[in-house]
C-alpha cells in the first residue's frame, strides 16, 4: 500500500501553533511515528502553504498512490480549486482534520472538499491520520 499524506497552510507550525487547539508535537515528528507503526506501507508526505501546489500535488498523485490523506487546513473551506483538483482524480481521498472544525468558528463548517472525499475524519487530533491509514488498509 502506498499512501501519500498532504497537509496544507500553517501546518508546518504544529508544535508551535496554538497549541491548546493542535498540541506540542511537529508534524515531522509525528509522520516519523506513523512511519514506524505502519512498516509495511509506503508513507509520503508532503506539506505547502501555497493552494496550488497542493492542487499539483493532489493531480501528481493521481494513480501513483493508493490512496490519499488530506488536511486542507484552512483551504478545506475556501478553496473551489482543491475541492476540484479532489473530484478530478482517481485516486481515493481521506479528508483529515486534527481539531473538530463544527466546535470552532462558523467558517470553519463548511468544506469544498468532503462532496469529493471517500471519507472525513474529523476531531481526533493528530490521531486522525492513524484513522485515515486504517481505513485505506482494511479490507472491503
Amino acid at each position: 500500500m502506498k499512501l501519500l499524506i498532504i497537509n496544507g497552510p500553517n501546518l508546518n507550525m504544529l508544535g508551535k501553533r496554538e497549541p491548546e487547539i493542535y498540541g506540542t508535537q511537529t508534524f515531522e515528528d509525528y509522520f516519523t511515528k506513523l512511519q514506524f507503526a505502519y512498516k509495511d506501507t509506503e508513507l509520503s508526505y508532503f506539506q505547502s502553504n501555497i493552494e496550488g501546489e497542493l492542487i499539483s500535488k493532489l493531480h501528481e498523485a493521481n494513480d501513483t498512490f493508493d490512496g490519499v490523506i488530506l488536511n486542507g487546513a484552512a483551504y478545506t473551506h475556501t478553496s473551489v480549486g482543491l475541492g476540484d483538483a479532489v473530484a478530478s482524480i482517481s485516486t481515493p481521498v481521506i479528508e483529515v482534520h486534527i481539531s473538530n472544525t463544527f466546535a470552532r468558528e462558523e467558517f470553519r463548517h463548511h468544506s469544498y472538499l468532503s462532496k469529493y472525499a471517500k471519507g472525513v475524519i474529523i476531531g481526533f487530533g493528530l490521531r486522525s491520520y492513524d484513522l485515515a491509514i486504517e481505513n485505506f488498509l482494511m479490507k472491503d
